[in-house]
Parts: structure tokens; sequence; C-alpha cells
């Protein structure tokens, strides 16, 4: 396992020289790989450079930590794009909410304007009926002021021609304030 690692540590070195990273490393993640390191693996690789007295296994050590770092590095690459994704899908989500609530909304509102055309027609129909019907009723009471006013017109000249014929006969008439009569003439 030791000789692996170094190998694997001298390839990264070497790409990191020539800053060059291949896909391989950043795409595929174990889920070992996702989880941050422990403080007992801290505490481990610090044991293990302090113990070990060769340049080599401190080099060693170095890799590891180089790789250690990388590897966190990448992690948290991994985990902003992740939140970055998140934040995009929610806020595509928020912004198709928002078209469809000022659609729905235009459209009650339309329909409320509708409703409001409507209502002023039919207020204004009914409000034309009434006054045709008022018109109506004033004719017909104008007609009915009309007949009154005939029949008065009537019984004050029935009255007159009445007061003539008593003037005319020197005679006065029998109902004499029809209260009174009884008074008078007893």
């Amino acid at each position: 396992m030791g000789e692996e690692e170094k190998k694997r540590a001298d390839q990264e070195e070497d790409k990191a020289k020539n800053n060059e990273t291949s896909e391989e490393e950043l795409v595929p993640f174990q889920l070992e790989e996702l989880v941050s390191p422990s403080k007992k693996e801290y505490a481990a690789a610090y044991e293990i450079g302090k113990t070990m007295g060769k340049p080599e296994d401190r080099t060693d050590v170095a890799a590891a930590r180089v790789e250690m770092e990388k590897r966190l590095a990448l992690i948290k690459a991994w985990e902003d794009n992740e939140k970055a994704i998140a934040d995009n899908k929610a806020f595509k989500k928020l912004c198709a909410i928002d078209v469809w609530e000022n659609t729905k909304t235009a459209s009650v509102e339309s329909q409320m304007k509708q409703i409001e055309e409507k209502i002023e027609k039919k207020k204004a129909e009914y409000r034309e009926t009434m006054k045709n019907k008022i018109a109506i009723i004033h004719k017909a009471a104008d007609e009915k002021k009309a007949f009154v006013e005939s029949d008065r017109q009537k019984d004050f000249l029935a009255v007159e021609e009445t007061a003539s014929k008593f003037r005319a006969t020197r005679s006065t008439p029998k109902k004499l304030f029809a209260c009174f009569s009884c008074l008078l003439f007893s």
C-alpha cells in the first residue's frame, strides 16, 4: 500500500508541476472521498511525520497532505457546484411561479372588468326602463289630474247653474250646509 501511495503522490506532484488535471481526477467521486477527513486522520498523519525521521518519509507525508488538501478542494468545488445548481433550479421554479401568478391574476382581472362592464350595461338598461316607467307614471298622473280637474269644472258649472236657478226663482236651496240645515229650519 505504501508503494501505491508513493506512485500516486509522485504522479500528482508531476501533474501539479505541469498544471495539468484530467477529467478522471475531477469527475468521479467515491463516497469515502466526499467525507471530510476526521481529526484522527490528521493526528495519525502528523504522528507518522513526526516519528519518521527520514526525509523521504516526510515527503510522503507532505504528499499525503497535498493529496488530502487537493481532495478537500475538489469536494468544496463539487459542493459549491451542487449548491449553485440547486439555486438555479429553485430560481427557475420561482420565476415560473411568478409567471403563473401574473397570468392568473391578469385573467381574473380581465374577467372582473368584463363583469363590471356587464353590470354597467345592465345598470344603464335598468336606469332607462325606470325612467320610462317614471314617464309612464307621470303621464298617467297628469291624465288623472286632468280628469279630476274636468270633474271639478263640471261640478263648478253644475253649482253655478243651480245657483243661477235659485237666484232666478228666488228660492233657497234645501241643503244649505248639510250639518247646519237642521238648525236653520227647525
